[in-house]
């Protein structure tokens, strides 16, 4: 059997059909995750999408048209 464990806290984590909370430990765990996630904890490297670069232009048109 392959035990996996809560990415929370690390406790194992029980088989998906008796685990409501699975890949969790628990609901706690779960709700600790959603949390991170709202927080926006849970980031990839580098700048945001649409921060910093150009404004915008007209739809349609190419960068540096204008």
């Amino acid at each position: 059997m392959n035990a996996s464990r809560c990415a929370i806290c690390g406790k194992p984590v029980g088989p998906r059909p008796g685990n409501r909370s699975h890949p969790f430990c628990s609901d706690r765990c779960r709700l600790v995750d959603l949390g991170r996630w709202l927080r926006e904890e849970y980031r990839i490297p580098g700048p945001r999408a649409g921060d910093g670069g150009a404004p915008a232009g007209e739809p349609g048109e190419e960068p540096g048209e204008r």
